[in-house]
């Protein structure tokens, strides 16, 4: 009986035993569904991300264009004349071509009735746009910059517009235009396939469709849509397809982005498919739970090898965790605050010199020993606060570093999390984004600097003006502005040619920013105006300097022999930015005056 009771007990147990594998198989497979699709639902946040980075990025670039094109000080007659040189933009938009990621920038330029009277692709001219382009007439109205995403009578597109001004008054606007094209092939590295459309309610406003293509009643403005995507789109209904934010999709998973007006008005889509299959799988396989179940059954038939088979087990597993970290594109580390206990592989990648990570110490303790200490980057200590403790305490903003290794400079979105209470350990991780920063600073210096001369431009002067009155308000140290021209500058244009006189500025500029000082500020503000701002010298000094300037030039001869004339002030306590401008201003209409070649301080 003994025998048959144990022999029951043992029948029961296995039962329960293979009844609980199987459960647990069972959970697992629901637990690898759902990883499954919260992986779909990352994924779709991150292309969504991704493309709102991409639009944003094409956006402030266009700007920077529109910005660059209205320096030109002939612009504003050029449209009261309805003289507007093609061939100048046509080589402006051949730069663009060659010197940019965009290969197809459009440039509109209209009256202050919003007629337009050039555009760069088209040769119509002459039509209105006043009771379709709500954007134009704000621009007109509040004499303002205005970009976003545009429904108009040739495509949907990215534009920027920038109102064009005399005397203070607009006299018509100037537009760039970009396209979805150069953002698709982006998309498309990251094995992502786009269509690109315009509400169907824009069709009757869509004059001349520049791609001809159309699902159902809705307009497709990238050229590279798929085929196979469109004759998906058409036989499931378009609208279908609007809906949902983010699906999966007959192997896709499809994610649909609306693209709203600068009134925020949803004037178009922007659908992304990318294939299940191209995603990275970061649920735990079967197979692996499988094993897992086996070692479960193993530890009840063999109780006393419990302690080996979980010893395997978590052995297994933390081999198992530690080559997924190894494998992250992103440089992971442990750290207490103070010193760094421990790094993936990747980290070894960037900081080659080092074989371990006690190599690493013996020259640093904190991975903060090497931020560069810049402003706008995670310094060592951030407000008095050590870097961790207030990334912590300000989780809600995105935090970037900058690290100088080797001569070569990268830079990092840091993020840090608490793993550990009692023993403070914290996970960093340091993703990069040097090609992001980098297009970012570029297009910065874009913005600001003059496109001929290399220099900085006239929005950075003012910009910088302001700035030293401010700090010469703080700290009462000297402030003087040089302003000068070339003589008989328009003599040069018509007697020699345009390129020639391109030439002369460009050299001239070298001469001169080679006897300026690091911390002196040197800006073409108009066509052959410029302006020097020398911080720390009084009037007597910078006068000095501008008749070393003056004789230099007279002495250079390259290109043709010339000279120049020059204006001198020094900031007076209580000057605004409007009044010392307007003084050196006269000091240099004395100087043209009297003679020219000569230098006038006032």
């Amino acid at each position: 009986m003994i025998g048959k009771k144990y022999i029951i007990y043992f029948v029961l147990v296995f039962f329960l035993v293979i009844y609980a594998i199987w459960g647990y198989i069972g959970f697992v497979q629901d637990k690898k569904e759902y990883l499954e699709k919260q992986n779909y639902t990352l994924q779709c946040t991150n292309m969504k991300k991704r493309l709102s980075a991409m639009i944003l990025a094409k956006q402030k670039a266009t700007v920077a264009m529109a910005l660059i094109l209205v320096n030109d000080k002939d612009l504003a007659k050029d449209i009261l004349h309805k003289s507007i040189k093609k061939k100048y933009y046509a080589h402006l938009i051949n730069s663009f071509k060659k010197d940019t990621l965009y290969k197809n920038i459009w440039i509109q330029i209209l009256d202050k009735n919003l007629n337009s009277i050039y555009r760069s692709w088209s040769d119509k001219k002459d039509d209105s746009l006043a009771n379709i382009r709500g954007d134009l007439q704000h621009v007109i109205r509040y004499k303002k910059i205005a970009y976003g995403i545009c429904a108009g009578k040739y495509s949907l597109s990215i534009n920027a517009v920038v109102p064009i001004l005399k005397d203070g008054e607009v006299v018509g606007v100037l537009e760039v235009i970009s396209h979805f094209n150069s953002i698709s092939k982006q998309m498309k590295k990251f094995d992502v396939d786009s269509v690109v459309l315009l509400d169907e309610k824009y069709k009757t406003q869509l004059k001349h469709p520049f791609t001809n293509i159309f699902v159902d009643d809705y307009y497709v403005a990238n050229f590279d849509a798929p085929k196979k995507l469109l004759q998906h789109l058409k036989k499931r209904g378009v609208k279908k397809h609007l809906g949902e934010i983010c699906q999966v999709d007959n192997d896709y998973i499809r994610v649909t982005y609306p693209l709203s007006s600068l009134n925020g008005k949803v004037v178009g889509f922007y659908i992304m498919f990318k294939k299940t299959n191209t995603i990275s799988k970061t649920a735990l396989k079967f197979n692996t739970f499988k094993l897992f179940a086996f070692g479960m059954l193993v530890l009840m038939l063999f109780i006393g090898f419990v302690n080996i088979v979980m010893f395997y087990f978590m052995r297994k597993q933390k081999i198992y965790y530690k080559n997924i970290i190894d494998s992250s594109t992103n440089i992971v580390l442990v750290t207490d605050g103070k010193v760094v206990q421990d790094v993936n592989t990747r980290f070894f990648q960037y900081f080659y010199k080092y074989k371990t990570i006690d190599d690493f110490r013996v020259e640093y303790g904190c991975i903060c020993d090497i931020f560069s200490a810049e402003e706008g980057y995670v310094q060592k200590e951030i407000e008095g606060i050590p870097w961790i403790e207030y990334l912590l305490a300000h989780n809600d903003k995105k935090y970037k570093a900058k690290i100088e290794y080797e001569g070569n400079i990268s830079y990092f979105v840091v993020g840090v999390s608490l793993i550990s209470k009692e023993k403070k350990h914290y996970s960093v991780i340091l993703s990069d984004i040097t090609n992001e920063e980098a297009y970012r600073i570029e297009l910065e210096q874009l913005a600001i600097t003059d496109v001929l001369t290399g220099i900085k431009n006239r929005r950075y002067f003012h910009t910088k003006i302001q700035e030293e009155i401010s700090r010469v308000k703080r700290y009462k140290h000297h402030l003087s502005l040089v302003m000068f021209d070339i003589d008989h500058f328009k003599r040069v244009n018509d007697e020699h040619g345009h390129d020639v006189g391109d030439d002369v500025l460009v050299e001239y500029t070298k001469l001169i920013s080679g006897m300026l000082r690091e911390g002196d500020t040197f800006a073409r503000v108009g066509g052959e105006e410029f302006m020097i701002i020398l911080p720390h010298i009084n009037k007597e000094n910078a006068q000095a300097v501008a008749e070393k300037l003056r004789l230099s030039v007279e002495n250079y001869k390259k290109v043709l022999p010339l000279t120049m004339s020059f204006g001198v002030v020094e900031y007076n306590d209580g000057d605004s930015v409007k009044e010392i401008l307007k003084r050196v201003d006269e000091a240099l209409y004395e100087a043209k005056e009297t003679g020219r070649n000569k230098v006038v301080a006032h």
